[in-house]
């Protein structure tokens, strides 16, 4: 549900213009959009997986919409080697990135960008995607924020974190939109730790 129906049917859209100009790429699209919504449906009720497999989703979701805009669309990834294995909400980041391209990138006549970053920062881990859009007055970001996507990403954060996590806009000065996450740090292998400690303490109370 995450995934917008106007992203689907744009999809969908420009399948049906390919096929008309460049088979090979339209049956190459259509495999791209069944690898994405299996994907989807695989991490159905998963809260929280690894940057890297958060990652690897929203690159299937970005080969989609790189066919859709071609050189319109330049897209950068500035991830540390050591956030990879750090824990994220499951697909936290894609609505964040088809907010960028829907509102800063598309509406803009030359090409664009947009940049996804990852740090560990004093404890927590920062995610940033950033675009060189149009921008946004404050109102148009007051209603973005109340969108299905940006609210239900406020939500799993709530739910997942309570107050240890932030969920910032910028409007850097050289433009565009800056959204920040940042939640507390942990890692796959500390996740595997605690399972492996609770099945312990199961087996030694039977």
């Amino acid at each position: 549900r995450q995934l917008q129906p106007h992203f689907l049917f744009n999809t969908l859209n420009t399948i049906s213009a390919l096929m008309h100009r460049d088979v090979d790429a339209a049956d190459a699209m259509i495999a791209r959009l069944s690898d994405l919504l299996r994907a989807s449906l695989q991490m159905v009720g998963v809260q929280e997986v690894s940057l890297k497999e958060e990652l690897d989703f929203l690159s299937k979701y970005l080969e989609i919409e790189q066919t859709r805009f071609r050189d319109r669309l330049t897209v950068r990834f500035d991830v540390a080697p050591d956030t990879f294995d750090a824990l994220v909400p499951n697909l936290v980041l894609q609505p964040l990135v088809e907010n960028a391209i829907k509102h800063g990138i598309g509406p803009r006549p030359a090409p664009g960008t947009i940049t996804i970053r990852a740090r560990r920062m004093s404890g927590m881990l920062e995610l940033w995607v950033q675009d060189n859009g149009v921008g946004m007055s404050a109102a148009r970001l007051s209603d973005v924020n109340r969108g299905v996507g940006l609210s239900n990403t406020r939500a799993r954060l709530e739910h997942l974190y309570g107050r240890l996590h932030r969920f910032e806009f910028r409007q850097p000065a050289e433009g565009g939109l800056l959204v920040l996450i940042a939640v507390p740090l942990a890692d796959v292998a500390e996740e595997m730790a605690e399972d492996v400690v609770g099945v312990q303490a199961v087996e030694g109370a039977a």
